[in-house]
């Protein structure tokens, strides 16, 4: 049995193969649990920041990647130990051995193991900060939050194609490509300038925040509910139920009435009337519709009911009120209540409308 263990193969005895073998199996089995006891020794420690997380979440970010990383590193440091079979160490292409193409192999899924923690540790803590900031009821955080892990996940892919490259081509090759990147950075950032502009001005609407996710904005001829705020552009749901895709310099740039700030409705009511009413109707109509929103507990103090003109033909009446912020269908209902209040004293006083036209509007 000894003198078959000591046995060469392709450079190596059995019993290395063995062993190899062996590692593997055990590795296997068990990548499992050492993949869930160091994710619960890492949760302890997270649950002190993070006490509404819960441990199943963290577990399936975590799991996967660790064992596929604690499996590669075994079979890496396991077959080092081997000794690369003379028989396979061919040249495959211009150069190139089969070894050196095995090692970069291994060197690459070492790199995408260690990226893909990387990426799921950035998923976990924007998981630990979004449920904190769930919390706030806040949707900009939320928002805020699925901006940053988009930006460092951007640049931890950079890297690792920094990474990729230096495996593949040497260190030579990276120096090369950092040094003509310094050579051509400004005809790069000629290129990219509108990019470039719109992600410092996403940077801009975080921090000043002349808006936040969920807000009503007008900008040049849009208006619209803000849904997504990203990296290039700001994704606004219209009035009509469409999807604009606004540029960041131009929500930065362009004059941007935010809607939702407003703290409180104007409505403005212009009616006119028959030249023929008589100045007593007229005045006592002025008084019965000052009534009529005085008594009104929805419309503020300091409206404005006047004789606002008049021309040969007709009396034009302006009644201007404000309210408190009641968007949608209530706005509409307390406007339609009040103008058949209107409509039921002209009735009342025999006052008729002229035959121009009558301009209802808001603000």
């Amino acid at each position: 049995m000894s003198n078959l263990l000591d046995q060469v193969i392709l450079g190596n005895p059995i019993q290395n193969y063995f062993i190899l073998a062996i590692v593997l199996l055990f590795v296997s089995m068990i990548k499992r649990y050492l993949s869930q006891w160091l994710a619960n020794l890492l949760f302890k420690e997270v649950r002190k920041w993070a006490p509404d997380i819960d441990q199943q979440e963290f577990s399936y970010l975590l799991l996967r990647p660790l064992e596929f990383f604690f499996l590669l590193v075994a079979f890496m440091l396991t077959i080092d130990h081997l000794n690369f079979p003379p028989e396979l160490n061919i040249t495959v292409y211009n150069g190139f051995s089969l070894k050196g193409i095995l090692s970069t192999l291994l060197e690459l899924a070492l790199t995408v193991s260690i990226i893909w923690i990387i990426l799921r540790v950035i998923d976990f803590v924007s998981l630990m900060i979004s449920k904190s900031a769930d919390l706030l009821h806040d949707k900009t955080d939320n928002q805020f939050i699925v901006f940053f892990r988009d930006f460092f996940k951007a640049i931890v892919f950079i890297f690792g194609a920094i990474a990729f490259i230096r495996i593949l081509f040497g260190a030579v090759l990276v120096n090369k490509i950092i040094a003509g990147l310094g050579i051509g950075a400004a005809a790069l950032a000629l290129a990219a300038k509108e990019s470039i502009e719109n992600l410092i001005c996403s940077f801009i609407i975080f921090f000043d925040k002349p808006f936040r996710v969920g807000d009503t904005v007008k900008v040049d001829a849009y208006q619209g509910a803000v849904e997504k705020i990203g990296l290039r552009s700001t994704r606004i749901r219209t009035q009509d139920k469409t999807f604009v895709t606004v540029p960041n310099k131009k929500m930065v740039d362009s004059i941007l009435d935010n809607i939702s700030l407003r703290t409180q409705q104007r409505a403005v009511f212009r009616l006119e009337v028959a030249g023929d009413t008589t100045a007593d109707n007229l005045l006592k109509v002025l008084q019965d519709f000052k009534a009529l929103l005085k008594q009104h507990d929805k419309i503020a103090d300091g409206f404005i009911v006047n004789l606002n003109d008049f021309t040969k033909d007709t009396y034009v009446i302006q009644v201007i009120y404000l309210t408190n912020v009641i968007e949608g269908v209530p706005f509409n209902q307390l406007k339609s209540e009040i103008n058949l209040g209107f409509i039921k004293i002209l009735e009342s006083h025999g006052v008729k409308l002229s035959s121009t036209t009558v301009e209802i509007h808001e603000k």
